[in-house]
């Protein structure tokens, strides 16, 4: 191996500890004060700065921050209108919804939009199933997306004071895949979320209308539609890892259940799980779905939205093995297999 080799390799491991560091300390630092204020949706904020600090290894402009923001807020906005509206119309709910998904998976299988996309399905998936399940909490959604959204903001920025950027790096973004046929791949995908939500909205518990479609979300922008059966495993097991992982440390906060501990456990697996998610490998998109999925559950078992706790975390594990099931599922018999284009760093096409 020759020396620039040596170096690159190095520095690309650098990037990573540091990346990773910084998803670390924003989403422990951010999960334990939205716990400590008693947030409804503890997991929101920690997951918006997730996304952001994993999407470049520079933090978003201003300007692109307060853009991404408006847009989240807005499309929560809109499924907040579209719940009251048409919540008692489940058809036409359902039809609208689905065009608001199949918008956001086309740019997405464009190779366009970047972290704000999947955090677009989030808001889509829990604004109607949170107005819709639980009444109650209707009137302050907007809220929490607007302290959600803020939070994960002021996170990010606070990851870089902490561990900045050295100023002779080169700014480097996620390399996007590209779909041959986007609208194909987006109908596809709006027909596997849409079916998921609808099963959920004629159940009544809480924690699976979440779980379940936020992992089938999360899933559909981590499958290769050219991937091996080994690498189809793999997904499967990272992803599960992520609800195992979430499992092991509610018991383990249970033996001392105050904000310190709860701290350390977050910061020990959001280390493992955010610092792989942090690599430049193609394992590292599963990693970023196993900390999703940790984020959800974990933040399900401490908050105090109603009926959030009603149900085990082995149960809450099965929901998330039953999603990675669908989504196999389903994609195997909707998804065409067409030669993808991968847009690199530089901006040039591979096959």
């Amino acid at each position: 191996m020759s020396g620039n080799s040596i170096a690159t390799t190095s520095e690309a491991a650098e990037a990573q500890k540091r990346k990773g560091l910084r998803v670390a300390i924003a989403v422990s630092i951010g999960f334990t004060l939205s716990v400590a204020c008693g947030s409804i949706v503890p997991f929101l904020g920690p997951l918006f700065a997730a996304q952001f600090l994993l999407a470049s290894s520079r933090p978003l402009p201003m300007a692109k921050t307060v853009g991404m923001a408006i847009i989240i807020l807005a499309a929560g906005a809109f499924c907040m209108g579209l719940t009251s509206l048409l919540g008692e119309k489940p058809i036409s709910f359902l039809m609208i919804l689905g065009l608001a998904y199949f918008i956001c998976f086309f740019i997405q299988a464009s190779g366009k939009g970047g972290p704000a996309i999947f955090l677009i399905l989030v808001v889509g998936i829990m604004v109607p199933l949170l107005g819709i399940l639980n009444r109650e909490l209707a009137n302050s959604i907007l809220s929490i997306l607007v302290i959600g959204v803020l939070t994960g903001a002021g996170l990010m920025w606070l990851a870089y004071a902490c561990v900045p950027e050295p100023v002779t790096v080169t700014a480097q973004a996620i390399p996007t895949v590209v779909q041959p046929n986007p609208w194909l791949r987006a109908f596809a995908n709006t027909v596997i979320l849409l079916f998921a939500v609808a099963v959920c909205l004629t159940n009544d518990k809480l924690a699976a209308a979440l779980v379940i479609p936020i992992t089938v979300a999360s899933l559909l922008g981590q499958i290769d539609s050219t991937a091996s059966m080994r690498a189809a495993t793999g997904l499967a097991v990272v992803n599960l890892f992520g609800g195992i992982s979430a499992s092991i440390a509610f018991g383990i906060l249970n033996l001392r259940p105050n904000l310190l501990f709860m701290f350390v456990i977050v910061l020990v697996v959001t280390l493992f799980i955010g610092g792989r998610a942090a690599s430049r490998s193609a394992e590292a998109r599963m990693f970023e779905g196993a900390l999703t999925i940790f984020l959800v559950l974990f933040g399900l078992g401490v908050s105090p939205l109603p009926g959030s706790a009603a149900e085990s975390f082995s149960t809450r594990i099965i929901y998330v093995a039953g999603a990675i099931s669908y989504v196999f599922l389903t994609t195997s018999l909707l998804w065409t297999r067409q030669r993808q284009t991968i847009i690199d760093l530089e901006g040039r096409h591979r096959g």
